[in-house]
């Protein structure tokens, strides 16, 4: 098993190009289900979700490749026959989710079995399922799957689809690939509004859909007889590049980033502007981060979009371990999505969890030590650590960062990091 060897104190300074994002290719691959014809996605990072993605799609009946010296991704049904997204897939990964959708408005039924992904509290799926089901889709539980059947097709519909915690992603996804092909007009209410759903409304939009409202809390989807397909490029990943931004801030350094779209990062912005750390916004997407060798103390509260994601969450308090007073970080989307506390601790950071909030006593230093990644982000979080304490940092169960980040270890060794991938 992979493990990563950090030894710790290498300002980082270069640039960095962001890849596309993952959270916004998954959806879209999912979407060519949908589509008559080949489709070309551009800037599809190579991770271990997107290739869990690819395995799952192929299993569905389309071919999907990638062309040499381009890296561009090429997508095409062949075969409608399979509508079972089995268990040992999409147990892997909760993105899987994103297949229901597309199946059920395409071929009329959708087998899915329940999604996995990081272990960072409960995920339940009961807003895709009372959007499928609104759509006028019969649903029932057969041997742990969810079975879904729509024999005379889906028929257009008003949808309310918050949940305890607000708008949900994926659900708004799955709900509005499937509305494309139904009959008549869908309206959906309390819908999310993140880049990534906005991404996959103009790639759908590009292949012949006529969906308005992308971006706000009502979308409008006004079905179709058929999708075509169309070559597309995926927005920048927002997460790996906010994770990029804090590897500056902790490490005192100054990274340019590449493909990195701010708008879609004010909330991020503006809690790095606050502990001190200083962007600077380029041309054609790029900026440049730096940190002062003060940082001040700052609360986090993750929220919905467009508020402070819970995917830097972990990585916001790795930066904050080093705040000269105390911090909050309060976690509103998973209120359990705290693993990586007992593990910074380990390495000399002073946390402590009351709840949904972790108050964090900032600390003069950071020591290397032996720490366990629990899921994605949590990785992500350790690895800065260790890009700052002193000694060596060892962090094992890297196959969870590698879902997320392309090659993150390359990319953070030629900004002069120095860390390893090693081998048990």
């Amino acid at each position: 098993m992979d493990y990563f060897r950090i030894e710790g104190g290498t300002r980082l300074r270069g640039s960095v190009r962001i890849n596309g994002s993952k959270n916004a290719a998954l959806p879209i691959m999912a979407a060519c289900i949908l589509v008559q014809g080949e489709v070309v996605l551009r800037d599809v990072p190579d991770l271990a979700d997107i290739r869990l993605m690819t395995k799952l799609l192929e299993r569905l009946g389309l071919k999907v490749w990638r062309e040499e010296g381009t890296g561009d991704m090429h997508l095409m049904v062949q075969d409608e026959a399979c509508t079972h997204a089995e268990y040992e897939l999409v147990r892997q990964m909760r993105g899987s989710i994103c297949v229901m959708g597309p199946l059920l408005a395409k071929r009329q039924q959708a087998r899915v079995s329940m999604p996995g992904g990081c272990a960072i509290g409960d995920r339940p799926i009961d807003l895709h399922i009372l959007g499928m089901a609104g759509l006028g889709a019969r649903v029932e539980l057969v041997s742990g799957d969810v079975l879904l059947k729509a024999e005379q097709g889906l028929r257009g519909s008003e949808l309310f689809l918050a949940g305890p915690f607000g708008s949900t992603v994926l659900g708004t996804a799955n709900v509005m690939m499937a509305a494309t092909l139904a009959a008549g007009t869908t309206v959906i209410e309390s819908a999310a509004c993140e880049p990534e759903v906005v991404d996959l409304a103009d790639f759908l939009n590009a292949c012949g859909a006529k969906i308005s409202g992308a971006g706000t809390h009502r979308i409008i989807i006004e079905g179709v007889e058929e999708l075509h397909g169309c070559e597309y490029s995926v927005i920048p990943d927002r997460i790996e590049a906010g994770t990029f931004m804090l590897a500056a801030a902790i490490s005192n350094g100054e990274i340019e980033l590449q493909n990195c779209r701010l708008n879609d990062m004010l909330a991020v912005v503006d809690r790095l502007r606050r502990t001190g750390v200083n962007i600077e916004k380029g041309e054609d997407h790029t900026c440049v981060v730096s940190s002062s060798r003060r940082l001040e103390p700052t609360p986090i509260v993750t929220l919905p979009y467009p508020g402070f994601p819970t995917d830097l969450q972990a990585q916001m308090m790795a930066l904050l371990c080093l705040a000269d007073g105390n911090s909050m970080v309060t976690e509103r989307i998973f209120p359990d999505r705290f693993m990586h506390v007992g593990e910074l601790n380990r390495m000399g950071a002073r946390l402590h969890r009351e709840g949904p909030t972790v108050i964090v006593e900032g600390v003069k230093k950071l020591v290397g030590a032996p720490v366990m990644a629990s899921d994605l982000r949590a990785s992500a979080a350790l690895v800065l650590a260790g890009l700052v304490a002193e000694g060596t940092t060892l962090v094992s169960r890297v196959y969870h960062i590698d879902r997320g980040y392309e090659q993150i270890e390359q990319k953070l060794s030629a900004l002069g990091a120095k860390i390893q991938r090693c081998q048990e």
